[in-house]
C-alpha cells in the first residue's frame, strides 16, 4: 500500500474517533454573513466596471462617462448600446473578452450572494414536497417511523 493511501485512511479514522453528534459539524466561513458576502459581490463588479471602463478608455478613446456605459451595458448582458460600439480591432477583441468576463463575473456574485438563502429555500422546499407525497401514500404503503 502506499504511504499517501495509509496517511488518508489514518485521517479518516482520526475523524471518526474524534467525532462527536453533539457538536455542530458545520463550520462558518469567513463570507458566512451577509455583509462580508455584499462586500465581496460589490467589489467584484466594481472591479470589473472599473477594468473595463479603463480598457475602453484607452483602446478606443471613449470619454469616461461613454466607457463606463458602455462596459456597465456589457457587464450586464444587454449588449452593446447603439450610439457607442468599438472601431478598432483591439477594442473588439476587448469587448469580447470584456463580455465573457464580466457576465460570469456578476452571474457568480449573484450566485455567491443569494446562495445560502436559495439553498434554504430549496430545503424548504424539498420537506413540503416530501411531506406532500407522505400525505398521498395509501396506509398500507405508509413505512412504519
Amino acid at each position: 500500500m502506499r504511504s499517501d493511501e495509509t496517511a488518508g485512511e489514518e485521517e479518516v479514522a482520526m475523524t471518526e474517533k474524534n467525532w462527536n453528534p453533539n457538536e455542530n459539524p458545520i463550520r462558518r466561513h469567513h463570507y458566512h454573513s451577509v455583509l462580508n458576502r455584499g462586500i465581496y459581490c460589490l467589489s467584484l463588479a466594481a472591479s470589473v466596471l472599473l477594468l473595463g471602463t479603463l480598457g475602453m478608455h484607452h483602446i478606443e478613446g471613449f470619454n469616461y462617462l461613454d466607457a463606463f456605459y458602455f462596459t456597465s451595458m456589457i457587464a450586464t448582458g444587454q449588449g452593446p448600446p447603439p450610439s457607442i460600439w468599438p472601431k478598432t480591432e483591439s477594442g473588439k477583441l476587448f469587448t469580447s473578452f470584456l463580455a465573457f468576463v464580466s457576465v460570469g463575473a456578476m452571474v457568480a456574485s449573484l450566485g455567491f450572494l443569494f446562495g445560502p438563502f436559495l439553498g434554504k429555500l430549496w430545503k424548504i422546499g424539498i420537506v413540503k414536497v416530501e411531506e406532500e407525497l407522505e400525505s398521498l401514500r395509501s396506509p398500507k404503503d405508509k413505512k412504519p417511523k
